[in-house]
C-alpha cells in the first residue's frame, strides 16, 4: 500500500479551508429608484441617477469671424477691461461706450432701454441682425440684445472667454434673445 505524504494531507487541508466568498453574498443592491404618477394617473418608475457626468460640458471659445468690423473685436476688448464682477444694472450704457471707444459708432446711441438697442444699431448704424440663435455661436464683437416684459432688458458683447457689458460672465443672460447683431 502506497503511503500518503504529510504535505499532500497539509496541501488537501488547504484547499478544502481556503475562505471563498459565498454565492449567497455577492449579490449587488438594487438600483434606487424615483416613483411617481403620471398624468394618466399610471404608476411609473425612474432610475435615481446618483453619480456627476463624467466629462463637464463646456462651450466652446467664441470665434473670430472675418466677416464682420475688424472694430467690434476692438469694442469686445475694451467691454471686457472695463466690465467689473458683479452688475450696476448700466449694462446698455457700458456697451455704448465700448462702441464708441473703438469706433465702431459715429455717435453715442439714444435709445435708453437695453431692449431697443438691437433696433437703433440696425436702423442708425449699419448693424444687421445675425442667423444666430444660440448666444454661444455669436463671434467675438457681437452684440446681444435680451427682451424683458417689464423690464429694460440685457445688453452684452461676446468676448472670446464669454460676456462683457457692466459686468463679465461666462455665460449669456438667461432673458429672452431679441437678436444678434453685427457689423460688416
Amino acid at each position: 500500500m502506497r503511503k500518503i505524504s504529510p504535505l499532500l494531507v497539509i496541501g488537501l487541508c488547504c484547499v478544502a479551508f481556503y475562505p471563498r466568498p459565498a454565492a449567497a453574498l455577492v449579490m449587488s443592491a438594487p438600483k434606487p429608484k424615483f416613483v411617481y404618477k403620471d398624468a394618466a394617473g399610471k404608476k411609473q418608475s425612474v432610475e435615481i441617477v446618483d453619480k456627476y457626468q463624467p466629462k463637464k460640458i463646456v462651450h466652446p471659445f467664441a470665434g473670430n469671424d472675418s466677416k464682420i468690423d475688424p472694430k467690434l473685436r476692438r469694442a469686445a476688448t475694451i467691454a471686457e477691461e472695463r466690465a467689473r464682477a458683479h452688475s450696476l444694472s448700466k449694462c446698455w450704457h457700458y456697451v455704448k461706450e465700448a462702441l464708441v471707444a473703438a469706433g465702431v459708432v459715429s455717435s453715442r446711441p439714444k435709445t435708453p432701454l437695453a431692449k431697443q438697442a438691437g433696433q437703433e444699431l440696425v436702423s442708425d448704424y449699419g448693424f444687421k441682425k445675425l442667423p444666430v440663435s444660440n448666444p454661444y455661436e455669436a463671434p467675438v464683437g457681437a452684440v446681444l440684445v435680451y427682451g424683458a416684459r417689464k423690464a429694460a432688458g440685457h445688453v452684452e458683447i461676446r468676448t472670446p472667454g464669454g460676456f462683457a457689458s457692466d459686468f463679465r460672465s461666462k455665460t449669456p443672460s438667461r432673458r429672452p434673445l431679441i437678436g444678434i447683431f453685427a457689423k460688416s
